[in-house]
């Protein structure tokens, strides 16, 4: 084996979540017909990327080689 397998965290797995939460919203804002819907799901797509962010940030914390870009 050449490494060590990449662990599957629920932060790696919410973090996908939360990033294809926020596309899925960005388009029904975009097919949004009243103002007041379009402004709702952006608000809801801009929440979901910062908790797209708080796992990110989780991620990062718990990975070694990020920390250490010459390991």
């Amino acid at each position: 084996m050449a490494g060590r397998p990449r662990r599957i965290t629920l932060d790696g797995q919410l973090l996908g979540y939360w990033e294809r939460e926020a596309e899925r919203l960005d388009g029904l804002a975009e097919s949004a017909r009243f103002a007041w819907q379009r402004r709702r799901y952006l608000r809801k797509a801009e929440a979901a990327r910062a908790k797209a962010q708080v796992s990110r940030a989780r991620e990062a914390a718990r990975d070694p080689a990020s920390r250490d870009p010459k390991a």
